[in-house]
């Protein structure tokens, strides 16, 4: 025994000798090196990337707004600034439907939120994940369903003429918009609310009880305050999405209700770069003001509710009978028909749509895009091309926005000076419409840029990859970073303990342990590139690059089988992805 404690000893002391330790250093000296600026590698290459597909390009729509001629002059700012259309009509406008949206979706979220956070019942997972449904659904499949069913030959008229009542012109209308604006955001309120509300402090509620509040009492003053910044943060970001909307008014409103998005659509269609590029700025400003406070609020609530003892849920149904618990079922029932009419309607119309005529079975709406296929001209939409770039870009997006969106998840979830300034810069792109980003592309990439004496340009097909890729990869964050950050952190210091680098920390331990979430996030990038319209309209070069929510949108308005049936096949293509990202179980923050 005394002579292994005195050889261990000496191997100490051999260790400790001057020359071996100079040896170790030089060994250890570069993994060591490579170890310490990992990160920050990591940070400076995900920085250039963002730099180069969103931060330039949009950079290049703001200087067409204060540049002219080759020279600086701010007159496109100034001319949208000061001119009563733009501000009244354009601006106001904007606003005004934004703002009636927002109440709309706030009304037909919170019950649905109380539902969820408050009631056990069978299905209550699954009805949770479908609050998902703004961030898979593709805007233009909205336009479509809504057509099928409100349009002069939709659904709603075909069932009003049945029993003899006289049919209903509601498109283009104000109400067509805000009921389809609804449609995506309502389930973003639910989301956020519900969040909120599993998260109240049982303990505040108990103790007010105990101090003599009724019910109502501590609802209105326990419960309500803690509900009160979700609640206004949900709206806060249904505003943002709904002021930056373009989709959905392009095709319901029309001329009379469009939006500012459709008016710097419309003046870069007229090469008027100069008054799209004030009028994207104008907007911008608007979206990532209130972003910022989203993000700020979610820091907070990130800070405050961990260690939370929450509500338990109650039964949905219960066996006993009571006057309130009879009143609460007819409410949920009448909620019930209330949601069945604005989300299942809409995509239940555009099925019947794409599948009869006249009330009668037919496949004709799927020949005609067979015969299109076989017969249509160059400049045509054809359908199998549109799924095959549908299918390609989403891939090549998924390729790039996946290994992005891990990276600044990793990032975001780290301790240091300065995160949130990451965190907001990296979330830039959800506050920034795609309008703008597609606007940005066309101009800082596909026009191309001079250096080192020699034009670097990009193909349509490669800013289209770009565009979809800076949509998703937030998404991919928000979805990765929330699992990494409640990891338990004795894991990596064991790694760590044990000689694992960061870097091998992370690969090994860390992504690992959190790979539904990655794989959650890679579903959702490859949702939102399949259903991505908005740049894509600008960068489509033609039918070559034209992909299914494009071809949609061509068809609706001309042909409602068509338009319904590519919505069907797109729909098919969304609802796959959104399988992948309820039954993995990943979770979107926010």
């Amino acid at each position: 025994m005394d002579r292994r404690v005195g050889a261990a000893l000496r191997r100490r002391v051999s260790d400790a000798r001057p020359g071996r330790l100079l040896r170790r250093a030089r060994v250890a000296g570069p993994a060591a090196l490579a170890d310490r600026f990992a990160l920050p590698l990591l940070a400076a290459v995900t920085a250039l990337l963002l730099a180069v597909l969103f931060y330039y390009p949009v950079a290049t729509v703001f200087v067409d707004a204060v540049v002219e001629g080759g020279r600086v002059t701010f007159g496109p700012l100034v001319e949208v600034f000061t001119d009563e259309f733009y501000l009244v009509r354009v601006l106001g406008f904007t606003a005004y439907q934004a703002l009636l949206s927002t109440l709309l979706s706030v009304l037909l979220g919170l019950p649905g939120a109380w539902v969820l956070a408050r009631f056990e019942f069978r299905g209550r997972d699954t009805l949770r994940s479908v609050t998902m449904v703004p961030f898979v659904v593709p805007s233009v499949l909205v336009a479509a369903a809504f057509y099928a069913t409100f349009g002069a030959n939709g659904t709603l008229n075909a069932a009003l003429s049945a029993v003899g009542l006289p049919e209903l012109d509601l498109l283009p209308s104000l109400g067509a918009v805000l009921v389809a604006h609804a449609f995506y955001n309502a389930p973003l309120v639910t989301r956020v609310v519900a969040a909120a509300w599993e998260s109240v402090d049982a303990g505040a509620v108990e103790t007010a009880r105990s101090l003599g509040a009724s019910r109502r009492r501590a609802f209105r003053d326990v419960v309500v305050p803690q509900l009160l910044p979700a609640l206004l943060t949900g709206a806060a970001l249904t505003f943002v999405f709904t002021f930056a909307t373009f989709a959905i008014p392009l095709a319901l409103g029309g001329s009379q209700y469009a939006t500012i998005e459709v008016f710097i659509y419309s003046a870069r269609r007229q090469l008027e770069y100069g008054r799209a590029a004030s009028l994207a700025a104008l907007e911008t400003g608007v979206s990532l003001s209130l972003m910022a406070l989203y993000l700020r609020y979610e820091r907070a609530q990130a800070a405050e509710r961990r260690g939370v003892r929450t509500l338990a849920r109650r039964s949905l149904w219960p066996d006993s009978w009571s006057r309130e618990r009879a009143a609460r079922r007819l409410a949920i029932t009448g909620y019930a028909v209330v949601v069945a009419l604005v989300f299942v309607a809409p995509l239940a119309s555009m099925l019947y749509a794409s599948v009869s005529v006249d009330g009668r079975f037919t496949l004709d709406a799927y020949r005609f895009l067979l015969e299109r296929q076989a017969t249509g001209a160059a400049f045509q939409v054809k359908p199998f091309p549109a799924i095959v770039n549908s299918l390609l870009f989403g891939a090549a997006a998924l390729a790039v926005a996946l290994p992005l969106g891990v990276a600044m998840g990793v990032l975001t979830t780290r301790r240091f000076r300065g995160r949130w300034l990451v965190d907001a810069l990296s979330m830039a792109p959800l506050a920034v419409s795609g309008i703008v980003v597609g606007l940005g592309l066309l101009r800082g990439l596909v026009f191309g840029f001079e250096a080192f004496g020699y034009r670097f340009t990009v193909t349509g097909a490669v800013a289209i990859v770009a565009a979809h890729a800076v949509g998703a990869y937030p998404f991919v964050v928000r979805t990765v970073a929330p699992p990494l950050d409640r990891l338990d952190r004795a894991l990596v210091e064991s790694a760590r303990a044990l000689g694992a680098s960061r870097a091998r920390t992370v690969l090994d331990v860390e992504l690992p342990l959190v790979w539904p979430g990655v794989v959650a996030g890679a579903a959702f990038a490859f949702a939102i590139s399949i259903g991505e319209f908005d740049a894509t309209v600008i960068l489509a070069e033609g039918g070559g690059t034209y992909t299914m929510p494009v071809a949609v949108e061509r068809f609706i308005g001309r042909r409602l089988g068509p338009a319904t049936a590519m919505g069907t096949v797109l729909l098919a293509v969304t609802a796959a992805s959104f399988v992948v990202i309820e039954r993995v179980g990943g979770e979107f923050r926010g």
